[in-house]
C-alpha cells in the first residue's frame, strides 16, 4: 500500500501538543474532574476541533468564514496552551524552588488559579465557542481532498520553441538515456529528475522524451502521470496501454504484470514516471519485477520534488534541477506575455516586466504564469500592479504557480507545516543557519517528543532535512557558511498561511496595521532605524506575544539602544523567544524571572555586567546566549536550577569560574567552555554528569585539577557525541605543576570517534600514550600549543584521519626523530607516516636545531603524501633536514629559520612559495611553470630566481613579491611574466624596473618601496588598479595616461617627484605622503599640478582631505 502523503492540517499538530502537556494533569487524581471541570471542557474541546481541521484548511481558499473560523481556532488555540503551559510549569517546578505554601499537585494549582482569578473560565469558554461553531461551517471530520483540481495531468507532449535555459540539462539526460553501458549494473536504468515545484521537472522530461534519438532509440515509450497515489496495478496498466496503444481490461496485478513483461521483453523501453511523490520500497520493488525480467537497455525517467523519492528509486545519481537565470527567466516570461506581432508600447512594458521577472527568482512556471496573466494587458499600470501585488493575491486560474506550490505544503505532514511556517519571520533572501532555528523550534514547541533512545535536537534535524529535502529550503550560495535560504515564492507561502500570528516588524511602515492576534515578532536593527520603535509601539498593545526575536544580529557593531528591559518584560509575560543582542543592556531586571514559558534567551553582544539571581527560576529555559558579553564575570549562583537547559554559549565572555553544582545540569546538549575552579562544587568532575554534551568543549584553568582521581570523574571517554576538545592550561604558569600532569591528562583521555583534539599550555615534560594512538581513527585536526616543558613530541604519523596538525611553542624540544612517525606504542602494522595530512605548521620553536628524515626504500612509501600545505615560523636554529619528497605540495611558507641551509623539499606541483629571511635554503629545481605565487627576499634567494627565470619562463606566476636584495639584477628579457598580476618590489634598490615595448595586459597591483633606484617613468599599465609608490629618490616625474583603469594611487617619501601628469580619468583616490615639493603645490593647488588631478574624488596630503570644489 502507498504510504500516505498528507500529514494533516496546519493545526492538527498544535492541537496534539496541548493535548500532550493536558494529559498528566488530568490524569494526576481521580477527583480532580469531579471538584472542577473546566479542563476536562478543555480536553473535549480540543478533541472535537481536531477532525475537523483538514476539512477546514481546505476550504478557508474558497469560503472566507471559514478562514476566518480557523484563524479565531489559532487564538483560542495560543491561549489555551499558555495556560497549560503555565499549570504544567508550576506543577513541575520542585518544591525546593516553590515560594512557601504552594503545592506541587495539579489540581491544588488550578483550583489555586481558579479562585485567584476568571481567566481560565474566560479561555475555556473562548475556544468551546469558536469549536461550537464548526457546525454552521458545515466542516467534516476527516474529509478527503480532491486534488484534481490544483494539477492538470502532464502528458509528453511539448512545444521545444516555448523552453529556455534546459539545453544542458537536456544533453546530460539524453546522453544518459542513450548510454547502453550500464546494463551490466542493473537491467533497468532509473534516473530522477529532482527539484522544487514550477522548476521545469515536467519540461524537461517532456523534451527528453520528444527527441528524435530517445525515439528511435525505445522501441517501447510510456508516459505516466503517476500523481501522490503510487498504485501499482493502476501504473502498470497505464503502461501496458501506452506500450500496445490499446486498453487494459485486466484488474488483478499478476496478469498485468505478466502482459507488461510480455511487452518489455527484448525491447528496449523507456517509461516516464511524471510527479512522483510516494516512499513506499515495496510498492516500488513490485513495480520494477515486469521490467527486470529480460529487457534489453530498459530506462525509467522519474521526475520528483522530494529527495527521498529520488533516493529510493534511482540507480545512478539523480539529476538535481537548478533555477534559471535571470535572462533565462525573462525570455519564458517575455515569450508568454508578448504576442508576435506586437503592438505595445514594449520598451516601457519590459522596464516593468523585468521587475516582475526579478520576484521569480529564476522559477520558470511562475515567469509563465505570470507573463501568460498579462499577455492580454496593455495598460502600464496594469502590469505595475502585478509588480506591487503579492503572488497570493491572484485566482489560481489566473496563476498556475499557485496550485503547484500549494500542493507541495498540502502533502507536509501537520509538524513540518508549523515549522515551515515559523521561518515566515525571517525576511526574503535571509541566510539562516540550521542549528539556530532547530533552537528556535524547540523554544516554540514545534518538535515532537522523541521516542526512547533520541534527543529533541535530533527530531529538530529530522524535521529540517525532511523540509530541505522538499525544496522548502535551499543551500545558500554562500555554501562555505553551511547556511540556508528560501526561494521568494516559498517565502511568500510561508507568510500566506502565517498570516497575522507571525509579524516582520521591519517591514511594516504603519505599526497600527498588525493584528491583535500576532504571537509572533522579529524585527531587524540593521537594515531599519525605526525597527526598534515599531517593534515597541507593537508590544504596547500585544501583551501575548510569545516570540521576539533579532534578525541580522550583529556581535561586532556598535551597541544599539532604545530598549528598556524593565518596562518591556513586564508587559510580556508569555514570552517563549526573547532575542536582546548588541542592545546596551548592562542588567537585567530582577522580573525575567517571572517569564516562566521562556525557553530561549539571546543576549550576545550586549556590555551586561551581571545576571540577576531570579534567573534561576526560569525553569523552562532551554537555550541560553551569552557570546562576546565581554563585561560578564559571573553567572547567576543557582545555575544549577534550570535543569531543562540544553545549550548555554559563553564564549567571549569574561567568566572567572564555573557556578557551583553544574552536574545538575543532565540534560545541556552544548557548553562552549568550562572554567574549572578550585573547589570540589566547581571543578573538574562537575563535568562527570554531562554525558550529552555535543558539538565542542573546552576545558580552561585545568592547572585547578588537584589530582588524576578529579580528572578522572570528569569521565571524558563517556561524552561520545563530542567531536571537539580543547585542553587548555593557562599560559602564565609556566613551571611544572605539583599535581603530574602527565596523569591528569591522561584521565582526561576522550573517546576514540573525536575530530579535533587541542591541547594548550600543557606543562608536563611527555604526552601520555593515548595522545597520537591510530585508534583515534576520525582524528581530523590535532593542535599542540605551549607545551613549553616538553622535550618530546608525541607520535602522531600513525594517525589515519589527520589532516590538519599544528606544533607551536614547544621551547624544550631540540630534535624530531623517528619516534613522530611511528611508534605510538599499539605495535600494529606501520601504514605510511601522516597518510592523510594536507596541513602541516611548526612555529615559535626557539631550541628546535633538527627534523630527522624518515627513512624509506622508495618514494612510494615517503611520509605526507598527500600534503599539501606546510609552513615553518620563527624556528631559529632549525638547520634541517626537511622531507625530500612532497607530491602533493601546494604551498610552502618559511619565515624567520635563519640556520635553515638545506635543500628545500622537491614538489612538482607546488603553487606558491614564500621564504622571508636570510636563511639560504633553496629548491634543487624551482617549478617556475607552476608557481603561481612567489614571494622572497635577501640576495641569495632574490638572484636564484631570477637566475631561474632567465631559463624557465613563469608561465603561471600571479603575484611576485621580491625584497632586501641590493645586487643589481634586471628581469629576463626586460620584461614581467606575461601572467602577473601583482608585483611587489621592496627594499632591492638596484632591481632593473623592466620597461618592456609592449603593453603588460595582466598587472592590475603594483607596490615600489625604497627600490629601483633608476626609475625614472612607469611603462604602460593598462588595467593597472592600485600603484603604490615609496622612497623612490630620482623618480621626479610620473605619467599614467595609458593606465586607463588606475583607481588608487599612493605616493610616499619621493623627495625629487615634483609633478605628476595626464592622470587617468578612473582615479578615485590619491594619497601622498611626505613629498614636500609636490604636497606644497598640490595643497596650494598650483596650476602646474592642479589641473592633472582636480577630476579625483578624494585627494589627501599628508592624510589631511585637500577640499576639491570640482568634485563635491
Amino acid at each position: 500500500m502507498a504510504a500516505k502523503l498528507d500529514g494533516g492540517a496546519y493545526l492538527t499538530s498544535f492541537v496534539d501538543a496541548i493535548l500532550e502537556k493536558l494529559s498528566p494533569i488530568l490524569e494526576e487524581d481521580d477527583s480532580f474532574l469531579e471538584r472542577n471541570i473546566l479542563l476536562g471542557r478543555l480536553e473535549k474541546s480540543l478533541y472535537e476541533a481536531g477532525p475537523v481541521l483538514d476539512d477546514a484548511e481546505q476550504k478557508q481558499f474558497t469560503d472566507k468564514k471559514v478562514k476566518k473560523w480557523l484563524l479565531d481556532l489559532q487564538d483560542a488555540l495560543y491561549k489555551a496552551d499558555d495556560l497549560v503551559d503555565e499549570l504544567s510549569t508550576k506543577a513541575a517546578i520542585p518544591t525546593t524552588l516553590r515560594d512557601p505554601g504552594i503545592s506541587s499537585s495539579c489540581s491544588s494549582l488550578v483550583d489555586s488559579y481558579i479562585e485567584g482569578s476568571g481567566d481560565m473560565e474566560k479561555i475555556v469558554g473562548t475556544l468551546e465557542s469558536v469549536v461550537a461553531k464548526k457546525n454552521h461551517h458545515r466542516l467534516k471530520e476527516c474529509a478527503k481532498v480532491d486534488m484534481s483540481s490544483w494539477r492538470t495531468q502532464s502528458t509528453s507532449l511539448v512545444v521545444s520553441s516555448d523552453i529556455f535555459g534546459r539545453d544542458e540539462d537536456k544533453e546530460k539526460i539524453i546522453k544518459l538515456l542513450l548510454d547502453d553501458t550500464r546494463h551490466a549494473e542493473s537491467s533497468v536504468t532509473v534516473i530522477p529528475i529532482v527539484g522544487m515545484g514550477g522548476i521545469g521537472k515536467t519540461t524537461l522530461a517532456q523534451q527528453v522524451y520528444s527527441d528524435d534519438q530517445v525515439q528511435q532509440k525505445f522501441n517501447v515509450k510510456a508516459w505516466v502521470c503517476v500523481g501522490e497515489d503510487f498504485d501499482v496495478l493502476r501504473l502498470t496498466k497505464t503502461v501496458v496501454e501506452k506500450a500496445t496503444s490499446g486498453s487494459c481490461n485486466m484488474n488483478d496485478l499478476d496478469s498485468v504484470q505478466q502482459r507488461l513483461r510480455t511487452e518489455v521483453t527484448g525491447k528496449r523501453f523507456l517509461v516516464v514516471l511524471d510527479d512522483m511523490w510516494t516512499i513506499d520500497y515495496d510498492d516500488w520493488k513490485t513495480f520494477l519485477i515486469p521490467f527486470q525480467c529480460g529487457s534489453q537497455g530498459g530506462k525509467i525517467l522519474v521526475t520528483t520534488r522530494i529527495d527521498a523519492v529520488a533516493s529510493m528509486v534511482k540507480t545512478i545519481p539523480a539529476h538535481n534541477l537548478s533555477l534559471l537565470d535571470d535572462e533565462q527567466c525573462w525570455s519564458v516570461f517575455a515569450n508568454h506575455a508578448f504576442f508576435a506581432t506586437e503592438s505595445r508600447d514594449r520598451l516601457a512594458l519590459e522596464k516593468v516586466g523585468r521587475k516582475i521577472v526579478e520576484k521569480c527568482k529564476g522559477l520558470p512556471l511562475a515567469a509563465q504564469s505570470l507573463g501568460g496573466l498579462l499577455r492580454t494587458k496593455d495598460n502600464i499600470r496594469d502590469w505595475e500592479d502585478v509588480l506591487m501585488s503579492q503572488i497570493w493575491e491572484f485566482s489560481e486560474k489566473e496563476c498556475r504557480i499557485l496550485p503547484a506550490l500549494r500542493i507541495s505544503y498540502y502533502y507536509l505532514p501537520s509538524h513540518l507545516k508549523r515549522c515551515f511556517v515559523y521561518c515566515s519571520l525571517y525576511p526574503k533572501d535571509y541566510e539562516f543557519n540550521r542549528g539556530e532555528l532547530l533552537l528556535l523550534w524547540m523554544a516554540e514547541d514545534l518538535l515532537q517528543q522523541p521516542e526512547s533512545g533520541s534527543i529533541l535536537e535530533e527530531v529538530g534535524y529530522k524535521y529540517f532535512n525532511d523540509l530541505a529535502a522538499r525544496s522548502f529550503f535551499q543551500p545558500s550560495k554562500n555554501a562555505y557558511k553551511n547556511l540556508f535560504v528560501m526561494h521568494d515564492l516559498m517565502h511568500d507561502l510561508a507568510t500566506f498561511y502565517g498570516e497575522k500570528f507571525f509579524v516582520r516588524i521591519s517591514e511594516h511602515k504603519n505599526v497600527a496595521q498588525h493584528d491583535t492576534k500576532t504571537r509572533h515578532l522579529s524585527y531587524d536593527v540593521n537594515t531599519d532605524n525605526n525597527s526598534v520603535p515599531k517593534m515597541l509601539e507593537a508590544c504596547e498593545s500585544l501583551s501575548h506575544v510569545r516570540t521576539l526575536f533579532q534578525i541580522k544580529a550583529d556581535l561586532y557593531g556598535e551597541h544599539k539602544e532604545g530598549i528598556d528591559p524593565c518596562r518591556l518584560l513586564e508587559q510580556l509575560k508569555r514570552l517563549r523567544v526573547l532575542s536582546f543582542t548588541s542592545f546596551k543592556i548592562d542588567i537585567l531586571p530582577d522580573s525575567i524571572g517571572g517569564l516562566i514559558h521562556l525557553r530561549y534567551l539571546d543576549l550576545s553582544g550586549t556590555p551586561i555586567v551581571t545576571l540577576p539571581e531570579s534567573m534561576s527560576n526560569l525553569y523552562n529555559l532551554q537555550t541560553l546566549k551569552l557570546r562576546r558579553c565581554r563585561g560578564l564575570k559571573k553567572l547567576p549562583s543557582n545555575m544549577q536550577n534550570l535543569v531543562n537547559l540544553r545549550h548555554l554559549d559563553i564564549k567571549g565572555t569574561d567568566l572567572k569560574e564555573m557556578p557551583k553544582n553544574m552536574s545538575k545540569l543532565k540534560d545541556l546538549q552544548f557548553l562552549s567552555f568550562y572554567i574549572v575552579g578550585k573547589h570540589e562544587e566547581n571543578g573538574l568532575g562537575e563535568l562527570g554528569e554531562l554525558t550529552h554534551l555535543h558539538g565542542s568543549l573546552r576545558i580552561e584553568k585545568l592547572e585547578n585539577v588537584k589530582n588524576s582521581g578529579e580528572a578522572s570523574n570528569a569521565r571524558m571517554d563517556e561524552k561520545i557525541h563530542l567531536n571537539a576538545l580543547y585542553l587548555e592550561w593557562s599560559w602564565s604558569l609556566f613551571e611544572e605543576s605539583e599535581v603530574c600532569e602527565k596523569d591528569v591528562l591522561e584521565k582526561l583521555r576522550p573517546h576514540k570517534d573525536l575530530k579535533e583534539l587541542s591541547i594548550e599550555g600543557y606543562r608536563s615534560t611527555m604526552f601520555p600514550d593515548w595522545v597520537g594512538q591510530s585508534s583515534y581513527h576520525n582524528m581530523t585536526e590535532l593542535k599542540l600549543i605551549g607545551c613549553r616543558n616538553c622535550w618530546v613530541l608525541p607520535s602522531l604519523g600513525q594517525l589515519p584521519s589527520l589532516e590538519r596538525l599544528v606544533i607551536e611553542e614547544f621551547e624544550k624540544v631540540k630534535k624530531i626523530g623517528g619516534s613522530f612517525y611511528k611508534g605510538d606504542g599499539t605495535h600494529q602494522h606501520q601504514e605510511t607516516p601522516f597518510r592523510s595530512l594536507k596541513y602541516l605548521s611548526f612555529s615559535n620553536m626557539d631550541w628546535w636545531e633538527e627534523w630527522e628524515s624518515y627513512e624509506c626504500d622508495d618514494d612510494d612509501d615517503a611520509p605526507f603524501p598527500k600534503l599539501e600545505t606546510l609552513e615553518i615560523w620563527h624556528c631559529p636554529k632549525l638547520r634541517g633536514d626537511l622531507p625530500t619528497f612532497l607530491p602533493s605540495l601546494k604551498e610552502l611558507y618559511i619565515r624567520g629559520c635563519e640556520e635553515l641551509g638545506c635543500y628545500l623539499p622537491r614538489a612538482p606541483i607546488l603553487r606558491s612559495l614564500r621564504i622571508y629571511g636570510k636563511q639560504e635554503a633553496r629548491m634543487r629545481e624551482l617549478p617556475l611553470s607552476m608557481l603561481e605565487t612567489l614571494c622572497v627576499n635577501g640576495e641569495q634567494q632574490v638572484e636564484y630566481v631570477f637566475e631561474a627565470m632567465t631559463h624557465t619562463q613563469p608561465t603561471s606566476l600571479i603575484d611576485l613579491h621580491i625584497s632586501e636584495c641590493s645586487s643589481t639584477i634586471s628581469f629576463p628579457g626586460d620584461s614581467l611574466p606575461p601572467s602577473l598580476q601583482e608585483l611587489r618590489i621592496n627594499n632591492c634598490k638596484n632591481v632593473e624596473f623592466p620597461m618592456q615595448n609592449q603593453q603588460h595586459e595582466s598587472l592590475t597591483s603594483l607596490t615600489i618601496k625604497n627600490s629601483c633606484d633608476s626609475l625614472t617613468s612607469l611603462p604602460a599599465f593598462p588595467n593597472l588598479l592600485s600603484l603604490r609608490i615609496e622612497r623612490c629618490e630620482n623618480l621626479t616625474s610620473l605619467e599614467l595616461s595609458q593606465s586607463q583603469s588606475l583607481r588608487y594611487l599612493w605616493i610616499a617619501e619621493c623627495p625629487k617627484l615634483k609633478n605628476i601628469i595626464r592622470l587617468p580619468a578612473s582615479l578615485i583616490r590619491l594619497f601622498i605622503i611626505k613629498c614636500g615639493l609636490l604636497g606644497e603645490g598640490i595643497e596650494r593647488k598650483d596650476p602646474h599640478i592642479w589641473p592633472s588631478i582636480s577630476h579625483i574624488p578624494k585627494i589627501y596630503v599628508d592624510f589631511t582631505k585637500i577640499l576639491n570644489e570640482s568634485t563635491s
